[in-house]
């Protein structure tokens, strides 16, 4: 009853050109990671913050009486909140919000072979499952251990979590592993030449893009051998090759110049294809998130070949990141120009339902825009939307592809175990 009423809400909501409400929080910038894709890095020298449980307990409020749905707490890492996370996660589903998410580097997953290594694992997962907690994430950067080890200053972490999985399983909660896209995916896509523009005109035949079409089927193997059953992407920013950089002011720590994650727009049209190209071969093996239709779009834009605007990102309109520093609220983390002030007094009913912007490439937010993206358009616009698809007919394609796959999923639901038998259907 409860899935039917939300997707009724849903529906009302896109009827008036809106999307189910999001707000990613940053409760601290604090972090024990080594990361060079992040500004949070422990080595980065700067005054650490967090918001207090007051604060955010008078957010979370706010949210649900503005009838948001999801809800992200990020850092930093969160999980040096451990002790504070489950009332937070627990305030929140007692103001109604139904998808809950966080997340962690790992760190505790280290130190797999010492004789408490299990009970403190339990501990965890006994606290996290005893919460409305949907989604944990856990971050994976190379399906080389070694490799993700050096770059988070982790040693032995990828065995630990290893180890955990079950654990996890055994408690009810089915972490996803998010892997944030870089040159370090797989010992193949280290130390690659930059491709030309001229290698978009065969995308296939492109050194660039074999390996990391190739780097990205190592992951998922590994990440499938190592017990997870749900897997995301984040997109790398590389904002400083954005058309649009000058609208880009990060105020989300999270951005970085380390080459490890900057990409030129030639590379990450590659990517995204390769990318694409990969997930139709693990779906029916581990829960992918990231959605076909999303990186068709990603790509089309990249490569200069899209057919039609893209749906773009609702940012500021109907997603929301709050910054722990200050503790005021931005369309997304990337627009650090665009203060909108404290949460709770943010009228979300006075946006204009009808901007977007294309300025960067956080998944958080363009992923369900894109997901949503014709939906919206179908009430408002049904002739245009019909256009679209007739335009570009492989965009159609993915994204209905996208919901049959997302249903097979239980719509990625972290507290359920995967259905074999409705992902076998996507062989």
């Amino acid at each position: 009853m409860a899935h039917i009423q939300s997707g009724l809400k849903t529906a009302a909501l896109m009827l008036k050109g809106r999307m189910p409400g999001q707000l990613v929080i940053q409760i601290t910038d604090r972090c024990n990671a080594t990361c060079p894709q992040c500004g949070m890095r422990k080595t980065s020298k700067f005054d650490r913050t967090r918001l207090t449980n007051d604060q955010l307990k008078e957010i979370i409020d706010a949210a649900g009486e503005k009838g948001f749905q999801a809800i992200s707490f990020t850092g930093g890492e969160p999980m040096l909140l451990r002790k504070d996370l489950p009332e937070l996660i627990r305030h929140t589903g007692k103001a109604g919000i139904p998808y809950i998410r966080t997340g962690t580097n790992g760190f505790f997953f280290a130190g797999h072979d010492k004789p408490d290594f299990k009970d403190k694992v339990k501990a965890i997962a006994d606290e996290l499952a005893d919460t409305p907690l949907r989604n944990f994430w856990i971050s994976l950067d190379s399906s080389v251990p070694h490799i993700h080890e050096q770059m988070r200053g982790f040693n032995g972490v990828v065995r630990g979590m290893e180890k955990a999985l079950p654990i996890f399983h055994d408690a009810g909660l089915f972490p996803s592993v998010n892997l944030g896209l870089n040159r370090n995916v797989a010992h193949i896509t280290r130390g690659l030449a930059s491709p030309s523009k001229e290698d978009l005109a065969a995308p296939e035949a492109s050194p660039f893009y074999r390996a990391f079409a190739q780097g990205f089927a190592d992951f998922y193997r590994k990440v499938i051998n190592m017990g997870f059953t749900i897997a995301n992407a984040c997109y790398p920013m590389s904002m400083e090759d954005s058309a649009d950089k000058e609208d880009l002011d990060a105020v989300y720590a999270a951005a970085s110049a380390d080459r490890v994650v900057c990409f030129t727009g030639t590379e990450k049209a590659l990517l995204f294809k390769a990318l694409s190209d990969t997930i139709p071969k693990f779906r029916s093996k581990i829960r992918i998130f990231s959605p076909l239709a999303g990186l068709h779009t990603l790509y089309t834009v990249y490569s200069g070949k899209n057919a039609d605007t893209p749906y773009g990102c609702r940012g500021g309109i109907d997603f929301f990141y709050l910054n722990c520093t200050d503790g005021n609220t931005y369309p997304c983390g990337y627009r650090g120009a665009d203060n909108l002030g404290p949460f709770p007094d943010l009228n979300v009913n006075a946006i204009d339902p009808k901007g977007y912007c294309l300025a960067c490439d956080w998944e958080c937010f363009r992923d369900p825009t894109e997901l949503g993206g014709p939906f919206m358009e179908a009430f408002s616009s049904p002739w245009h939307l019909a256009a679209r698809m007739a335009k570009d007919p492989g965009y159609g394609a993915c994204w209905l592809k996208d919901l049959k796959y997302y249903k097979a999923c239980d719509f990625f639901n972290g507290r359920r175990p995967p259905r074999p038998t409705a992902l076998e259907k996507f062989l």
